[in-house]
């Protein structure tokens, strides 16, 4: 699929879309950081995740996507909080594809945490933090949180792909320290490792060849 650049008109049968809306990738405040092409493709992501190529065989086909489903819902989170650099999206992406199994999963089933999921399989803490940020849900949040199902929140956003993939990029931008996402903005090994560690407080072994991959799939070497 392709996008024609800095428009969102579908045009069916092609295979980029683009990212920016207004002004390339890496413009303005981001002039410091390695430059991103204006265009993302089926194919890069599948490079990342590459057990995304099909659902066929999907333990729960109901959260699982395709890297051609996936696409415009990641190039719309990419947009909507402004990751324009290659060190960021290539982060994000590693992020989500561990996270998810290559798209599989939307919910925490081993071990089946209550409340986690979405694409970067945050806690519901912070489900519930992005479900609020989002305007069109305040109304069902509100009611979600006077039930005594602890999954509702996090239900609401993975009925909507673009919620569900969008979350990753609102964890970013809302979550971690301005210091933070400079380094990681930077495209450097040690950027990546302190958004993993500092902020999302994980380990960056286990996540470190979706990075490689992301990182040689978006810059292009």
């Amino acid at each position: 699929m392709h996008f024609p650049l800095l428009t969102s008109a579908l045009t069916l049968g092609t295979t980029l879309f683009p990212i920016a809306s207004g002004h390339p990738l890496g413009a303005t405040e981001h002039t410091e950081v390695l430059p991103r092409s204006s265009t993302l493709s089926v194919q890069q992501i599948l490079t990342i995740a590459p057990k995304s190529s099909t659902c066929a065989g999907a333990t729960y086909p109901a959260q699982c996507r395709t890297a051609q489903q996936a696409l415009p819902h990641i190039v719309a989170s990419f947009r909507k909080y402004e990751i324009r650099s290659t060190g960021e999206q290539a982060a994000l992406l590693a992020m989500m594809a561990f996270e998810s199994g290559d798209f599989k999963y939307n919910v925490n089933v081993f071990p089946g945490r209550p409340g986690q999921g979405t694409r970067n399989m945050q806690s519901a803490t912070f489900n519930e933090q992005y479900a609020q940020s989002i305007p069109a849900l305040s109304a069902k949040v509100a009611a979600a949180k006077g039930t005594s199902n602890v999954n509702a929140i996090r239900d609401l956003l993975t009925a909507n792909d673009d919620y569900d993939f969008g979350s990753a990029a609102w964890f970013l931008k809302t979550v971690c320290k301005p210091d933070v996402i400079k380094s990681l903005a930077s495209g450097s090994l040690a950027g990546w490792q302190a958004y993993v560690k500092d902020c999302v407080g994980t380990d960056p072994e286990p996540r470190q060849a979706y990075h490689e991959r992301a990182m040689k799939a978006l810059s292009g070497h």
